[in-house]
């Protein structure tokens, strides 16, 4: 079941695979300067989720990499032709002040950024996509709401929408 209003879509994918194709499908929308904020318990599929978008944004430049969740380092970066992208996950923060010396606000300017457990940030920053996973219906099924709160996000939306 598909649902839109204003800058709001939820989707249901059945599998891991149709997660992987929504996170395909929004790859092409989503540049620098845009920020994606993952929420989701553990096992949600956030890294999941992001390691789709990075690998189709990677294979747009012919660039095939592995795409290693950032639990441990915390940030893992790629170049996907002129387009930077970061792949943070804050859980292991414990203070939002622990932010500042992974340097993600400049990056928030001019890098694509993939921010998992983006509550650990404290004030989530201004313009971002809210990207939720949980569990769907099924064993293997996630839902996935999006919600971003500025214009920018509506035709990225309506786009991603009639992608099917």
């Amino acid at each position: 079941m598909n649902t839109t209003s204003d800058a709001c879509l939820t989707l249901t994918a059945d599998t891991p695979e149709a997660t992987a194709e929504v996170a395909r499908a929004l790859a092409p929308l989503v540049g620098a300067g845009d920020t994606l904020l993952l929420h989701g318990p553990v096992g949600a599929g956030k890294t999941h989720f992001a390691r789709a978008l990075i690998q189709t944004r990677l294979a747009e430049v012919g660039r095939h990499e592995d795409v290693p969740s950032p639990s441990f380092t915390l940030v893992q970066t790629y170049a996907a032709g002129d387009l930077e992208i970061w792949h943070v996950d804050l859980y292991r923060l414990s203070h939002p002040d622990e932010v500042i010396e992974l340097g993600l606000d400049e990056a928030l300017a001019s890098a694509l950024c993939l921010i998992e457990w983006p509550d650990r940030l404290g004030a989530a920053p201004g313009g971002a996509l809210d990207i939720t996973l949980h569990d769907g219906p099924e064993e293997d099924a996630r839902v996935v709401a999006f919600r971003g709160a500025s214009e920018r996000w509506s035709g990225v939306l309506a786009a991603l929408r009639a992608a099917g």
